[in-house]
């Protein structure tokens, strides 16, 4: 499943111009299609989440400091697939091993956080509140295992835009919406629209 900028934008936490910066500098390239339009994976999304979440907590000179340490001592994989945390303001790296290194460099208080608490609400450097990555609205989940990790109406694999496509609010109504697809409440269409409009004021 591929996701586009904006979606990308929206559940990750990051903005736009930080997602064009960060191609740029090589802290993250989409997988999918690093061209343009760029489009990302779900392990891209979430490496981007994590990105967002230290940059809530630390400068971008740290984190762009703690990709190039990753990349001289030759730690290639995806970055989603790695765990980090806080040593007071500098950015902590877990290796596959589970050994603990400093990649910034000074003392502090060490907390390493893990991929459940990158998943939960958390608010960006921008003071925006970044959803929850797996039910992004009450009646949204997002599931890897489900259509590649696109939002889905909770419980159904019914993608959340299948839903603002059909409503025009003229012909078709949220109300309308269980007559074409039963398993959809009015409650779950109304969190697939107001879940497209929030994407779409991230770009």
């Amino acid at each position: 499943m591929a996701y586009p900028a904006d979606m990308t934008a929206y559940l990750s936490g990051a903005t736009l111009p930080q997602l064009r910066r960060w191609r740029e500098k090589s802290i993250l390239i989409p997988e999918v299609s690093p061209g343009s339009p760029p489009l990302y994976s779900w392990r891209d999304v979430v490496a981007l989440r994590t990105i967002a979440f230290l940059r809530s907590q630390t400068s971008m000179q740290q984190i762009d400091k703690a990709f190039k340490a990753l990349r001289q001592m030759r730690f290639s994989g995806h970055a989603s697939e790695y765990q980090f945390g806080m040593h007071g303001k500098h950015i902590i790296f877990r290796t596959p091993e589970g050994s603990t290194i400093d990649l910034t460099g000074k003392p502090g208080n060490l907390m390493l956080f893990s991929l459940e608490e990158v998943f939960e609400p958390f608010t960006n450097l921008n003071r925006r509140r970044v959803v929850d990555f797996r039910h992004p609205k009450q009646h949204i989940t997002i599931d890897r295992d489900r259509l590649g990790g696109w939002p889905t109406i909770d419980q159904t694999r019914i993608a959340f835009d299948t839903i603002t496509r059909l409503v025009d609010g003229e012909t078709i109504r949220v109300e309308d919406v269980e007559y074409y697809y039963p398993t959809v409440s009015r409650a779950a269409a109304i969190d697939a629209l107001e879940l497209g409009d929030e994407i779409r004021r991230v770009a």
